[in-house]
C-alpha cells in the first residue's frame, strides 16, 4: 500500500454470508470487507446475533451494551468472534428478545412490529459496545436502513464523546424501496431525539423514516451502481426521497458491485458438472446437459433461459408471467428457480403444466442449484422494473450465460448490449422461428448481452426472439459468450473505490 495509511473501518450491517442471508446485501458483505482486508485495511463487521447463528460461531462475550431508546432502556451484550474462514474480527449483538427470532425481519411478507426498534438497540449497542473495545476506527460504514440511524446518532447525541466526536460515516443504499419507515409513535424507541422529527431530517409525511435520516447525517452516500445513484434522484425510481437526494447530490455517488470469483467461478466450481473457462469451453455443455437430465427435460439443442430471481414485482417477474406463452413460441427451455409472491407463482406453475416437456419451476432457493442453472443455461433473463446493482447477471457473464437485461441500474452498467443491424425491425411478432444470418448481428465493441428498454412484456419477448438468434448464429454466440466471460468485476476494483470514498468522508467527515 505505498506510505499511504491503511485505514480501520467499522462494517455495520444487518446480514452477512453465509451466516445470515435474504438476498444481495450479506453477499456484499461477505464480499467487500474481505477485499479491503487483503489491502492492509483493518476492518471489523458488526452483525446482529440471530437465533440462526451456531453457539460456536458465536464467539466470547466481551461487555454489556445499553442503549438508551427514550421510552426505554435495552441491555445487550458484544461478543467478539471471526468471520468464518476469514481472519476478520466479528462484533455480534446479542440481545434475545430482539434477535433470538427465526427470521431476522419477519414473517413472510410481514415484517416485526417492533423492527424500528430492534434496529435502532442494534446500532446504539453497536457504538457502546465498541467504544469499550479501545478500538477507534477511521470511519463506520453503514448499510441500508437498519443501520442508517448511526449517522444521526454520531452527528447529535454523541457527538461530544471521546469515542465518537468527529467520526466519518458512509451510508450505503442497496435498494431504495425498503427504508424503514414507521408511525411517529415509534419515535420515543428509537433513540432519536424529538427535535430530529423535522423534514430536513426524519420526518416523513407524518412518519419516521431511518433512511432519510441517515441520508440527512451521512458523510458520504453511495449506491451499489453508478446509474442507481443518478436514477435514485428521479421521481421514477426516487420511492418519494428523490428531492431529498438532491440537496446532496454532491455527496452522493454509485460503486458497482462486484463479484467473489472464489465463489462464482466455473473454473474451479465444486457444484457444476464439470469445469470449463474461456481457454476450454468444453465443460459448458456437459453442464447443460446434466442440467437438461436433471429436470428431465429432453436433450436437444435449442437455447436453455434461465432465471434466479425472488418472484417479485421488481424482479420483471410480472412481465415474464404474462408474456410466457409468447416465449414458448420459439424452440427453447426455461428454468427458474425462486420463491416470493404466490400469485406469480400459481401463474408460472400453471404454465410450467402447458410446457411440460420445455418449462420447469422450482419454488425454492437453492444455492448449488442456482450455480448448476448458471452454467447449465444458455442465456440469463433479469428483465427487472428497476436494478440498484444485480449481482446474477454478473455471475451469468463469468458462467457465460448470456444476460438478457433491462436497460435499468446494475444491468445497464455491466451488461455491454449487442446492436442490431441497421433496419432490422425491432418487433415482427410473424417472424418464423429459426436461424437469423450471421450478418444481421452487429459486432458492438465488445457486446456481453442483450438489453431492452420499455418495461413491457413485448420488449422480453422479443428479446428473447433474438436470443434464439443468437443461438442458431454460432460464430455470433461464441463471440458475445467468450466477451462476458472475459469481463472481470473482480471486488478488488471496487474496493479501491470504497476505499477512494471512505477518504474523501474522512477529509470532510
Amino acid at each position: 500500500m505505498g506510505n499511504v495509511k491503511p485505514l480501520k473501518i467499522l462494517y455495520v450491517c444487518s446480514e452477512l454470508a453465509p451466516l445470515v442471508s435474504t438476498g444481495g446485501l450479506a453477499d456484499v458483505a461477505a464480499a467487500l470487507p474481505r477485499a479491503l482486508s487483503a489491502q492492509g485495511h483493518d476492518v471489523r463487521i458488526a452483525l446482529p446475533c440471530y437465533a440462526a447463528l451456531p453457539p460456536h460461531l458465536r464467539g466470547r462475550p466481551h461487555c454489556l451494551c445499553v442503549a438508551d431508546l427514550g421510552a426505554k432502556t435495552a441491555y445487550g451484550a458484544l461478543h467478539i468472534a471471526t468471520v468464518p474462514g476469514t481472519g476478520i474480527p466479528l462484533y455480534l449483538i446479542e440481545h434475545e428478545g430482539y434477535f433470538g427470532r427465526k427470521n431476522p425481519y419477519g414473517y413472510g411478507a410481514y415484517e416485526y412490529e417492533d423492527n424500528a426498534e430492534r434496529y435502532c438497540f442494534f446500532s446504539l449497542a453497536v457504538l457502546h459496545g465498541v467504544a469499550q473495545t479501545h478500538w477507534r476506527p477511521d470511519i463506520v460504514h453503514c448499510h441500508d436502513w437498519h443501520t442508517a440511524a448511526i449517522p444521526a446518532y454520531i452527528k447529535t447525541r454523541l457527538a461530544m464523546t471521546e469515542a465518537w466526536r468527529g467520526m466519518p460515516t458512509l451510508l450505503t443504499i442497496h435498494n431504495l424501496a425498503y427504508q424503514g419507515r414507521y408511525k411517529a409513535r415509534f419515535l420515543p424507541y428509537t433513540g432519536l431525539g424529538a427535535d430530529l422529527f423535522r423534514p430536513d431530517c426524519l420526518e416523513y409525511y407524518g412518519d419516521i423514516n431511518l433512511m432519510k435520516a441517515g441520508i440527512a447525517f451521512a458523510s458520504r452516500i453511495n449506491t451499489v451502481s453508478p446509474r442507481y445513484a443518478k436514477e435514485i434522484q428521479t421521481p421514477e425510481f426516487g420511492e418519494g426521497l428523490d428531492g431529498f437526494l438532491r440537496t446532496r447530490a454532491n455527496s452522493l455517488s454509485g460503486i458497482l458491485n462486484g463479484v467473489d470469483y472464489t465463489q462464482w467461478n466455473p473454473a474451479i466450481d465444486p457444484h457444476i458438472a464439470a469445469k470449463y473457462s474461456v481457454e476450454d469451453l468444453s465443460g459448458k455443455a456437459a453442464c447443460k446437459t446434466a442440467l437438461q437430465k436433471m429436470f428431465d427435460l429432453p436433450r436437444r439443442d435449442v437455447p436453455i433461459i434461465g432465471m434466479v430471481t425472488r418472484l417479485h414485482w421488481q424482479k420483471g417477474i410480472d412481465l415474464v408471467a404474462q408474456t410466457i406463452d409468447e416465449i414458448m413460441l420459439n424452440d427453447l427451455q426455461v428454468i427458474i428457480l425462486g420463491t416470493g409472491d404466490p400469485y406469480f407463482a400459481d401463474m408460472l406453475s400453471e404454465a410450467a403444466q402447458r410446457y411440460p416437456n420445455r418449462m420447469r419451476l422450482i419454488l425454492k432457493y437453492d444455492n448449488v442449484l442456482a450455480h448448476q442453472i448458471e452454467a447449465g443455461s444458455d442465456f440469463f433473463l433479469m428483465p427487472s422494473h428497476y436494478e440498484p446493482c444485480g449481482l446474477s447477471q454478473l455471475y451469468s457473464l463469468a458462467y457465460g450465460a448470456i444476460p438478457i437485461v433491462r436497460h435499468t441500474g446494475g444491468l445497464a452498467d455491466s451488461v455491454h448490449p449487442l446492436r442490431k443491424a441497421k433496419g432490422e425491425r425491432t418487433k415482427d411478432k410473424k417472424r418464423k422461428q429459426g436461424a437469423a444470418p450471421a450478418s444481421s448481428l452487429v459486432r458492438h465493441p465488445s457486446p456481453t448481452g442483450i438489453v431492452f428498454k420499455p418495461r413491457t412484456s413485448e420488449a422480453i419477448a422479443e428479446s428473447v426472439r433474438r436470443a434464439v438468434e443468437l443461438y442458431h448464429d454460432p460464430e455470433a454466440l461464441h463471440t458475445v459468450r467468450l466477451a462476458g466471460m472475459n469481463e472481470d468485476f473482480s471486488w478488488d476494483r471496487s474496493s479501491e473505490a470504497y476505499v477512494k470514498l471512505y477518504r474523501q468522508a474522512i477529509a470532510k467527515p
